[in-house]
């Protein structure tokens, strides 16, 4: 079985075939599945998720109350993971120069110097983001679109890869800035835990027990095996009558009456290689429609903004997603 590094090697020769690439990333995405699943109990979909988010140069925002495990699975993800890991704790008080870093003036040598912040490196967990005031939620917005930050006039690129994992708590609101809806844009998907199974729980418990299984991890996979396998995903075969029913699904959450604001066509951009990257991570050289279905609400749910009947009935904008998707007719070959 070709790995991400043969593959590469070969694309130089030849182009590889969505088979290739799903031969080189189902193995190395079960791989760090299973090791952030030896953390997390349950939960694979949301893990599958995160690495789908990986390997489309995505980022991910972790919605859920307190206790839910939001703040260990980003852990775990970065344990897993062979390079830089900062934590930001967002506050009312946090400035964005704590987010972006400084310039600091060195007297020895009579020149200012750039102190990065903690948003320089490849995974930054971005908790309780929504605490934090809307200058500062703004800093990020550069970074998380462009992957570089500005400070001074002087622009300084982020690591590659570069991932932002944001966890907020959606049932608190006081105290709280919500994210607007151009920062909500930029990321690729919304999850949620939700609360486990009894036999779940009762696993937590005992996983937990003596020791933080947190401690045991260890990277399994480099930032370079990465670059590599996002690059192979991009060869998974998308047909003709997929790629319309993707665009159909998209442009249904625009005409969907009861929805105010629909979907983007940069939405309709990250579904495209988010099926990709889906599909490669299931054995698949090809994408199939159970992948836009399965991902249009964690990838559009976000972006879309429901009229003021949904919101008065109750109606959530995932429950909206799902209305919207249920219209387009499924291709049938």
């Amino acid at each position: 079985m070709p790995d991400a590094d043969d593959l590469t090697h070969r694309a130089a020769a030849e182009m590889p075939t969505g088979e290739d690439a799903a031969a080189a990333v189902k193995p190395a995405a079960h791989q760090l599945i299973d090791a952030v699943g030896q953390v997390i109990v349950g939960r694979r979909d949301t893990i599958t998720l995160v690495v789908v988010a990986l390997l489309c140069e995505g980022h991910v925002a972790l919605e859920d109350i307190p206790g839910m495990g939001k703040t260990l699975l980003a852990k775990a993800v970065a344990r897993c993971l062979d390079g830089s890991f900062k934590r930001i704790q967002f506050t009312p008080d946090l400035l964005p120069s704590d987010v972006t870093g400084i310039n600091v003036y060195d007297q020895r040598d009579g020149a200012f110097k750039f102190r990065p912040g903690p948003v320089i490196a490849n995974i930054v967990l971005a908790d309780e983001i929504n605490r934090a005031t809307p200058r500062t939620q703004a800093c990020l917005l550069e970074a998380m679109e462009e992957r570089q930050v500005t400070v001074d006039d002087t622009t300084h690129t982020l690591p590659r890869p570069f991932l932002v994992m944001a966890t907020q708590n959606p049932a608190e609101q006081e105290g709280t800035f919500p994210l607007p809806e151009a920062q909500l844009d930029r990321f690729l998907v919304t999850l949620g835990h939700g609360y486990p199974t009894e036999e779940e729980e009762e696993e937590i418990i005992l996983r937990f027990e003596r020791t933080n299984p947190l401690d045991g991890l260890s990277p399994v996979m480099t930032g370079e095996t990465l670059l590599r396998l996002r690059e192979l995903c991009r060869y998974v075969r998308v047909e003709e009558t997929i790629r319309r029913y993707l665009v159909r699904v998209v442009r249904a959450t625009r005409e969907h009456p009861a929805i105010r604001l629909g979907a983007s066509p940069r939405a309709a951009q990250r579904l495209y290689t988010a099926c990709q990257a889906l599909a490669a991570i299931r054995g698949r050289g090809y994408v199939i429609p159970d992948d836009v279905k399965d991902l249009a609400v964690p990838v559009m749910a976000h972006r879309i903004i429901p009229g003021a009947e949904a919101g008065l009935k109750g109606i959530t904008r995932p429950d909206l997603v799902r209305a919207a998707v249920d219209t387009v007719a499924v291709p049938v070959n």
